[in-house]
């Protein structure tokens, strides 16, 4: 059933899929199809050129996917509902890569040459320069723009590429700067993750966000001894309130039990209960959702004092009985009982929250007798033999069957429903004396003569968890309130007022904070091993401990210019920002190690050599600009969607990737130029 379920986060997955995979997709592609493009430009043979570029890339985006595969594989491993919410994701990633990396060196090359030998005869490619030869080493070959060729290229850029001479001047000083002074550069380029790393302890944090659809749901709780006649009245009233409103068309209500599961999170208590009502209220649009929740919680609040009312959003990921929870463990119900009154009574004066609850709170009328002990022991009674025939009157014994056609009926002797249920009537049940007693009256004695009858509430659950008496106070927060801000308001007030355990007792956080404690934690459980798996990789790629050392501090900073992406925008540290920065890991290093390689495979640039570093990383930045910029285009449509749930993942690649471009033609050139300075000296 719950794979039938059709919502917006289902139907919004294939999206996100394609978005994703069709940005890893092309990475690979683009350098493979500019280093060919770029030799035949030299005058090189096609074959050659295929043949050479290949030799040259293939180790280099080896390590580029799978370092990357690597990073999105705890997101498909990742574990409960939130794994099965976005696994998906990472698994299409991960395709994409593979289906990239294999075209990239087999297929697209092959039809690159193809389609060279059918457009040669018209000139667009092929001319070859003078003074180059066949024997050249792509990582060799360097770009360059004169005065001569610059008009005739800036003209056809739809065949050349785009260049501006302006542009090149002013990229071509930045690079003698920092070339020249690479420990500025280094400073310069940790600007950003720097400070994105110190503004993430002011992130507000938000697990998921609220789902963006056009109903909302209601819950209406009244007291434990409410009955079902009482509970239609209330919803009555709720809805009269409800329908007031013109963006409401509609009110669906369930009473006793939870709504059917037409949408994935939904309370999930299973249990009926005649205090209980769960209604479903439909909208002409989403629009002013929040605005309109806060309205009617106010209003029904107001007309409804006695009852617990809460106008919840739907929203994402695993359900969450409640966004503020905090949990007390002891074995005394009395002292946990104190304690959740005393904590509960802090929770209500926090700003934002709307109602509480507390798991041993609700009690039950119950009728108990308080004998005279003195006086029912001349009558020869005791608490047994009493409470016997107390069950026995009024709970009834059996007295028989009797056969209807083929089936025997038990019957039950005891006293008529309207007797039970006057307490003047028990009150005046006589009570049999004791044949074994030794006392000399055997008349009946009646029950009010030995005690009297009160009522006393008793608990009407005594709440477990993993086997230990526990009491759950929870908190329900207003829709415009982050659960984060009011939990950690809640915190300062009971660190202001001394709130201390008695020993044997302990306290526990719950709610959206463990919840997304306990998922973050189970998507980086692996990531020790995957950091050997990556290290491994980069060290066995480029044979060298410190070129593999320079990508780890790639991937470090990229972590940075994700966070620093949320803070600039004020976007809240949730799931879907995790993700798309462990994503941004390894989307953020692809340029990074392209530029490495080419540095490295460079004679004279890979011993230090400024003016050969530069034309290298010149001749880089074109597939580096182009492969930002499409991956950054291609999550642009998530961002204007302008979604909670969406942007902040959105946000995260796409100023983490733009980031992530400067550390490679500025962080990268300067450490490596900075390590070889180093290793002359």
């Amino acid at each position: 059933m719950k794979d039938l379920i059709i919502n917006e986060a289902t139907e919004l997955q294939p999206l996100l899929n394609l978005h994703c995979s069709h940005n890893c997709h092309p990475v690979s592609a683009i350098v493979v199809v500019d280093e060919i493009q770029y030799l035949l430009k030299q005058g090189i043979q096609p074959q050659t050129a295929i043949f050479r570029t290949v030799s040259y890339l293939a180790i280099p985006l080896l390590a580029s996917n799978l370092t990357t595969i690597l990073t999105f594989i705890p997101i498909v491993l990742l574990p409960g509902e939130a794994g099965e919410f976005v696994g998906t994701v990472a698994l299409s990633v991960i395709l994409a890569l593979l289906s990239s990396l294999f075209l990239s060196l087999t297929i697209i090359p092959a039809l690159f040459g193809r389609m060279h030998h059918r457009t040669r005869g018209r000139g667009d490619v092929g001319t070859r320069r003078p003074g180059v030869t066949e024997s050249v080493h792509p990582a060799n070959l360097v770009w360059s723009t004169t005065s001569r060729n610059t008009s005739k290229i800036y003209h056809q850029w739809w065949n050349q590429g785009f260049s501006h001479p302006s542009l090149s001047r002013i990229y071509s000083l930045t690079l003698d700067v920092i070339l020249a002074k690479p420990i500025l550069g280094i400073l310069l380029a940790l600007i950003l993750p720097t400070t994105g790393f110190l503004m993430a302890s002011s992130l507000p944090e938000q697990f998921f966000p609220p789902a963006e659809r056009d109903q909302f749901h209601i819950e209406l709780e009244l007291s434990s001894s409410a009955p079902l006649k009482k509970t239609q009245s209330v919803v009555q009233d709720a809805r009269a309130i409800i329908l007031s409103h013109p963006e409401v068309t509609n009110v669906h209500w369930f009473l006793g039990s939870e709504a059917p599961e037409f949408y994935y999170n939904l309370p999930r208590r299973g249990a009926n209960r005649s205090n209980y009502a769960h209604g479903i209220v439909q909208l002409t649009s989403d629009k002013q959702l929040t605005k309109l929740i806060s309205t009617l919680q106010n209003e029904l609040n107001q007309a409804l004092p006695s009852v617990r009312v809460l106008v919840r959003q739907l929203e994402q990921g695993p359900y969450i009985a409640a966004p503020i929870e905090l949990r007390l463990y002891g074995s005394d119900l009395k002292v946990l009982r104190a304690l959740g009154k005393q904590t509960r009574l802090v929770l209500t004066q926090v700003s934002g929250i709307t109602h509480t609850r507390a798991s041993l709170s609700e009690a039950l009328p119950k009728l108990a007798l308080r004998l005279d002990e003195e006086k029912a022991k001349l009558t020869g009674l005791d608490h047994t033999f009493i409470a016997g025939q107390l069950n026995t009157n009024l709970e009834g014994s059996l007295g028989g069957s009797i056969l209807e056609d083929t089936e025997e009926l038990p019957v039950r002797v005891r006293l008529s429903n309207r007797d039970r249920g006057d307490l003047n009537q028990i009150a005046t049940l006589d009570l049999l004396p004791d044949p074994l007693a030794s006392t000399e009256n055997r008349s009946p004695i009646p029950l009010s003569a030995i005690g009297n009858i009160e009522l006393v509430p008793e608990l009407t659950t005594i709440t477990r968890r993993n086997g230990q008496r526990v009491n759950s106070i929870q908190g329900f927060i207003a829709s415009s309130v982050l659960p984060s801000t009011v939990l950690e308001d809640f915190q300062q007030q009971l660190d202001a007022i001394d709130f201390q355990l008695p020993p044997g007792y302990s306290l526990e956080i719950g709610g959206e904070s463990e919840e997304r404690n306990q998922t973050v934690g189970d998507l980086f459980s692996i990531v020790s091993v995957l950091l050997v798996l990556m290290v491994a990789v980069l060290v066995l790629s480029f044979n060298s401990f410190r070129a593999a050392g320079i990508i780890i501090l790639i991937s470090i900073c990229s972590i940075g210019l994700g966070l620093f992406s949320l803070w600039c925008f004020g976007y809240p540290l949730g799931f879907m920002a995790i993700l798309g920065t462990v994503g941004l890991i390894g989307l953020a290093i692809n340029d990074s190690i392209v530029v490495l390689a080419a540095l490295r495979f460079h004679p004279a640039a890979s011993r230090g050599n400024p003016k050969a570093m530069k034309a290298v990383i010149f001749r880089a930045t074109r597939h580096v600009l182009t492969t930002s910029i499409t991956t950054v285009a291609g999550f642009i449509p998530l961002l204007l969607l302008r979604s909670d749930f969406w942007s902040p993942l959105a946000i995260c690649v796409v100023g983490g990737v733009g980031g992530a471009t400067l550390l490679a033609l500025y962080f990268v050139p300067c450490i490596y130029l900075l390590g070889a300075q180093l290793k002359d000296s």
